[in-house]
């Protein structure tokens, strides 16, 4: 009977340790998983949208360009340092299977060049002294009319804005907010605040002018005089 008793004792302890074994294989698994996971870096960055900020300072402005762990650099945190530049308007940054990382970004684009404060004008209003290759503002806007222009300016198309090589505040008794543009195929273009949105048809519209150069009038119609 003792023989019997002694074996079932160490039937039941090698039970319990087979159980131990299985425990502590599955905590090292669960251990060996998180880590791989936490040590998980970012091995692709994908940058859409950008075009007065390079991928490289993006990335730079992100602090990923050293490729960092990915759990240890989340999606909001990555976004938040990029919004730090003042030509980032808004940023979505969102990741896919932990290490691509995917970055869009909605720039606040410079919009022109104002030779009153020898400054450039970005899409929100605010100010900075580095030069970009946008329309140059010649003389003083009014401030009953600056900040619709800035409005107006910011609706153009980035097409249209890349045509608009000078601009010039040009009231009269008449038009108290008209704008002489110079056109960089050798074209002007009166427009006023409230015909601005005309200039995003410039293209189509020059298809049916006379193959010359002239000045067009957006401000009253869309008439064209040629110049000789």
């Amino acid at each position: 009977m003792k023989s019997k008793k002694s074996k079932l004792k160490k039937q039941k302890r090698k039970i319990r340790y087979d159980r131990i074994l299985i425990f502590l294989a599955i905590v090292l698994i669960i251990v060996g998983f998180f880590t791989f996971l936490f040590n998980l870096k970012i091995t692709n960055i994908v940058i859409k949208n950008n075009s007065y900020l390079t991928d490289q300072e993006i990335i730079e402005l992100g602090r990923i360009s050293d490729y960092p762990k990915s759990l240890a650099n989340s999606s909001s945190e990555i976004a938040n340092r990029i919004k730090q530049s003042v030509l980032i308007k808004d940023v979505k940054v969102t990741k896919k299977f932990l290490t691509k990382v995917y970055i869009e970004v909605v720039e606040n684009k410079p919009l022109f060049y104002y030779n009153h404060t020898n400054q450039t004008i970005l899409l929100d209003g605010t100010s900075i002294s580095s030069k970009y290759p946008v329309p140059t503002v010649l003389n003083y806007i009014t401030d009953t009319y600056y900040d619709e222009f800035i409005k107006e300016m910011g609706n153009l198309d980035n097409s249209i804005l890349n045509k608009i090589s000078e601009i010039q505040f040009d009231p009269n008794e008449v038009d108290d907010n008209r704008f002489l543009l110079t056109m960089t195929d050798g074209n002007y273009v009166y427009v006023n605040i409230a015909t601005f949105y005309k200039l995003n048809k410039y293209i189509s519209i020059k298809e049916n002018l006379p193959d010359k150069n002239g000045i067009l009038y957006l401000d009253y119609g869309n008439n064209f005089e040629i110049i000789e």
